[in-house]
């Protein structure tokens, strides 16, 4: 099997190679009125001859000689054509190009999963994008509070690890695959911890792929894909310098600065000139927790106190892009205790516990345009993280802290991981693209929780094909071939993306995709007990396999340059065997462990609105999402649970005096489930349900001499902390199985401040 690997990578890398025809040469800088444009298109019309313009706006393309069209387009500007004679071996020297304004340009572009930057509308893949002026006007400190308003979406909090999980279309988040800029993250637990540990301030847009991507991107790719995209600086700059500021009670709770609340500062700054370009930045997020129902010392919202740190280099020319960037995570969430008489010294004491977590992730890519229809790219990280947990006592008399002597009260817990991944892109004609690469996942773990010090290395070759076979229609084959070091996965791994252009403005999507997921090191080894939590890893478990259908279907109702609307209706299937999840150990009723779940099933509908008119700018959605009851084939139950969402973000922009206001608005229904339960007479099987919600923010942004932004608003305007649950405590992963939920900490007023400072 190596020896084909080999020979397909190597007979596709051969097609990078070829003569040309001796051609002249266009160049060009393009601009708008506030500078150079970095990304904008430019190719020869009718050719498959183009390229992306670099930092400072220019170009310098290659084109066969005779009267040609050249083509500059880039979103939110109107398209640029000019015919231009070009003669064999001269260069055509255009030199500024000044492109348009095109007011409420739906056109994203996008780069997930992609051959190239493209816009929304002309990729296969169904992708939602959230940019960086709609995070801006969220006042978010994490990304989840901007992910949670997105249709489709749940997340689900364990306040006793201060930890978050994320769901997507109905399945949790370890099928739900967290990149930034491409590159996989690493999280200790079955939750996407990770999420919540990237700097909000350095992000430029959030890519979401809804339904399977486990042939591009691999395991954990099962239910779509969280792309997390930074900044990379402005164009023509010569430096910028950004800083802000912003306070946030915690319901009714507030201190300044420093105590109750949420607090962030942010200070970054970037230099550039010629292609290179430096940057750094430092984010301290302080949060005071909240009290909640607890009493004395405990909060029911743990404090915490993060700092995250982003040092990066990049260094562009015409041809190559290539940059290296080191991200740092300290967070220590901290488990207050109540107060007690100490029976050795008989002062008043406090048991504390801290989960101290360090993270660094250094992150390189690498980009090498050979021409203009092959590149190769690489993409590499190296991940050491670990999770500390320290127990001391503290006298709160003599006011002196001991490290606790109890057994499993100090521990640390260690993942590391090396990332690889190149990739070729080849656009052999205007009709036929091909995309294939190398994949290596190197995994190792230890700890006084981990048994052993295992790894599991993963090796893939996967490859897919784009063909155009007309304007209208356009298919996307593709394939993984997988080694694993412990599991062994299905001989191929295939996928098929469609899209089918069925009129002007109405595109449809068609998607099958297979997904394999061996279980991670944290499945197989990990064990985790103290008072709150009893999980041991199971050696024995079989990896994941799964069958996803999904359809969507968009139109373009209305596109003119002061009204848009466009409408998208979706729907999915999505079976699974051997979906791995937590249970109770049949072995021991009092602890939880990692179980294979033979038969799971999701299934649903989505439908999606935006809806732009001059200045304002409107999104509703709705969703209908259906989840496998697995007694269903035991007893009269029905086969699926169904729940529903309802979103909407509204904005209206105040353009004379530079305003805007903005709501965001969900309804997140009730979510039902069956359980079995022990009675007298056996096992009886109840329904369960969690309790349907509210949630909603209102924001104002204020901007004034151009460099300053000021944001206020209110979030969690329902007043939301917990929901209902009416499921019963099975006494396994955690203590407080039913009850009620933990959503938030009430209504949260905030106020910001950023300001940017840039020399050109």
């Amino acid at each position: 099997m190596r020896f084909l690997y080999l020979f397909i990578f190597a007979y596709a890398i051969a097609f990078t190679i070829y003569s040309q025809e001796r051609s002249g040469k266009v160049e060009g800088r393009v601009i708008d009125n506030n500078g150079a444009i970095a990304g904008a298109s430019v190719a020869i019309k009718n050719t498959h001859l183009g390229q992306l313009t670099l930092a400072d706006g220019s170009f310098s393309l290659n084109s066969p000689p005779g009267k040609q069209i050249l083509v500059i387009q880039f979103m939110g500007f109107q398209s640029f054509e000019k015919e231009i004679d070009i003669k064999s071996e001269k260069l055509v020297s255009l030199g500024n190009i000044t492109l348009n304004e095109k007011s409420n340009d739906l056109q994203d572009v996008v780069v997930t999963g992609q051959f190239g930057p493209q816009s929304v509308r002309n990729s296969v893949y169904q992708v939602r994008t959230i940019t960086n002026e709609q995070i801006k006007l969220r006042g978010a400190t994490n990304i989840q509070t901007v992910l949670n308003t997105e249709l489709g979406m749940r997340f689900s909090n364990d306040l006793t690890l201060g930890t978050t999980d994320v769901q997507l279309m109905g399945m949790s988040g370890q099928n739900v695959k967290v990149l930034l800029d491409g590159v996989p993250l690493v999280d200790r637990g079955a939750t996407r911890e990770s999420i919540g540990q990237i700097d909000i301030n350095i992000i430029d847009r959030i890519e979401i792929v809804e339904g399977p991507m486990s042939v591009t991107y691999g395991s954990d790719a099962l239910a779509g894909v969280i792309n997390i995209i930074t900044k990379k600086g402005e164009d023509g700059a010569n430096w910028i310098l950004t800083a802000r500021a912003q306070e946030e009670t915690s319901g009714n709770e507030y201190q300044a600065f420093q105590g109750e609340g949420t607090h962030n500062e942010f200070l970054g700054l970037a230099w550039q000139k010629k292609g290179l370009q430096i940057s750094g930045n430092f984010t301290r997020n302080f949060f005071g927790g909240w009290q909640g129902l607890s009493t004395g010392r405990s909060k029911e919202w743990m404090p915490k106190e993060q700092y995250l740190t982003t040092v990066g280099i990049s260094y562009r020319t015409q041809k190559f892009n290539g940059w290296y960037r080191f991200n740092g995570t300290n967070e220590t969430l901290k488990s207050l205790g109540n107060t007690y008489v100490s029976t050795q010294t008989n002062n008043l004491s406090a048991t504390d516990q801290y989960y101290i977590t360090t993270r660094w992730f250094h992150q390189m890519q690498g980009e090498y345009q050979f021409n203009a229809s092959n590149s190769l790219n690489l993409a590499a990280s190296y991940t050491d993280y670990s999770r500390n947990t320290q127990t001391t006592d503290i006298d709160l008399v003599r006011d002196r802290r001991t490290l606790s002597l109890i057994d499993g009260s100090q521990d640390k817990a260690i993942f590391q991981t090396t990332f690889a991944r190149l990739t070729g892109q080849h656009k052999f004609s205007p009709k036929v693209s091909l995309q294939h690469g190398l994949e290596a996942n190197i995994n190792s773990s230890a700890g006084a929780r981990i048994q052993g010090t295992p790894t599991i290395n993963e090796f893939a070759y996967f490859a897919s094909s784009e063909l155009k076979l007309n304007s209208n229609i356009n298919i996307r084959p593709g394939l993984r071939l997988i080694r694993n070091s412990i599991y062994d996965a299905p001989p191929v791994i295939p996928s098929i993306n469609t899209k089918f252009t069925l009129a002007n403005g109405l595109d449809l999507r068609i998607a099958y995709a297979r997904g394999f997921r061996s279980p991670a090191l944290r499945e197989l080894y990990f064990t985790f007990f103290d008072s709150n939590h009893s999980i041991r890893g199971n050696t024995n478990l079989k990896a994941e396999n799964s069958n996803s259908f999904n359809a969507f279907l968009s139109y373009q109702l209305i596109e003119k340059p002061e009204l848009r609307l466009n409408s998208t209706l979706g729907v999915f299937y999505n079976v699974f065997n051997n979906l791995i999840s937590i249970g109770v150990d049949p072995n021991d009723p009092k602890v939880s462990t990692y179980l294979n779940v033979d038969l799971y099933k999701t299934t649903g509908t989505t439908f999606n609105n935006t809806f732009y008119w001059e200045n304002l700018q409107a999104t509703l959605g709705y969703s209908y999402i259906g989840r496998f009851n697995r007694f269903s084939t035991t007893e009269s139950l029905p086969e699926f649970t169904w729940s529903s969402e309802v979103n909407t973000n509204i904005r209206y922009t105040f353009t004379k005096i530079a305003t805007s206001i903005s709501l965001f608005y969900k309804f997140t229904g009730k979510q039902p489930g069956y359980q079995a339960i022990s009675i007298e007479s056996g096992v009886q099987t109840r329904l369960a349900e969690t309790a349907g919600f509210h949630t909603s923010d209102l924001t104002f942004n204020k901007v004034f001499y151009k460099n300053f932004s000021l944001l206020a608003g209110i979030k969690n305007l329902f007043n939301v902390t917990r929901v209902t649950n009416s499921a019963v405590d099975s006494g396994g992963a955690h203590s407080s199985g039913g009850g009620s939920v933990p959503m938030s900490y009430g209504r949260s007023y905030f106020l910001g401040l950023t300001a940017q400072l840039t020399k050109h």
